[in-house]
């Protein structure tokens, strides 16, 4: 049991996965990138969605990927915030402060 539709939520995963990755190591570039990946199939998973339906078994598979999705989404975000901060002021031309 491996739909095509269950294949787009383990590549958004693993693409979620790899987006961690990057975060935690600072490398926002691949993160932005990953993160343009990640709409693309999200977008193929959209389409292919319509065509197909997940049996019992499946969705709760689905349910379970989705969950590892959303603990990725919530720590790239708690790892983007200082780094967004600090955007935010150099846009608004305020100097970086230093701690």
């Amino acid at each position: 049991m491996n739909s095509a539709l269950l294949q787009y939520y383990e590549a958004i995963e693993q693409a979620s996965a790899d987006m961690l990755l990057a975060a935690r190591a600072g490398n926002w570039d691949a993160v932005v990138k990953l993160e343009g990946a990640c709409a693309l199939l999200i977008s193929q998973l959209k389409h292919a969605a319509t065509k197909q339906a997940l049996d019992t078994e499946e969705a709760q598979l689905k349910s379970r990927i989705m969950q590892r999705i959303l603990i990725n989404d919530a720590e790239i975000r708690q790892l983007a915030e200082p780094w967004l901060e600090d955007l935010d002021g150099i846009l608004a031309g305020k100097p970086k402060s230093v701690h």
